[in-house]
């Protein structure tokens, strides 16, 4: 099940932040603090949005999805910007990072934002700048999932092809 992240889920967070920071081998990269996560995702203004990946027998949190709105100055349209997608080890093969990606239809997470149905795309063509954890997500078929009164108004259509670069 994918769902919106909560206040609750900080420390979660911050844990699997800290593994994958390990798996990319740069584990003294990764020093924001609980209370930073907290403030970003959750303060005043909140400058990241999150998705929590549960497993459908335990309802244990098993992977998170980081984002956070970006802007094309050459298309003049708003996306989205995925920062950190993980998936526990123990839980990948589930369709949990494909779920958190895709937010499909039906799910969890599309459903926890009524009136949410714009697809929302990261990146912004040419021109976009990535680091070596987002290069592989240059686009995902999700919905937006923050709340309404914290969302910013929808895109206007993109053509997800566009976006993606071809080699």
């Amino acid at each position: 099940m994918i769902r919106t992240a909560a206040p609750a889920d900080v420390p979660v967070i911050h844990r699997m932040i800290h593994e994958l920071a390990e798996y990319e081998k740069a584990a003294h990269e990764a020093i924001a603090t609980e209370e930073q996560l907290r403030d970003a995702l959750f303060g005043e203004q909140p400058a990241v949005f999150g998705l929590i990946a549960e497993d459908d027998t335990t309802g244990e949190p098993v992977g998170f999805a980081l984002w956070f709105l970006n802007f094309s100055t050459w298309r003049g349209t708003h996306g989205i910007y995925l920062e950190d997608l993980y998936v526990d080890p123990t839980a990948r093969g589930g369709g949990h990072g494909k779920a958190l990606l895709l937010g499909s239809p039906g799910s969890p997470s599309s459903a926890a934002t009524p009136g949410s149905s714009g697809r929302c795309w990261t990146g912004t063509g040419p021109r976009s700048t990535s680091t070596r954890r987002s290069a592989r997500s240059r686009w995902t078929g999700g919905r937006s999932t923050a709340s309404p009164a914290r969302r910013s108004p929808p895109p206007a259509p993109v053509d997800p092809g566009a976006l993606i670069r071809r080699r």
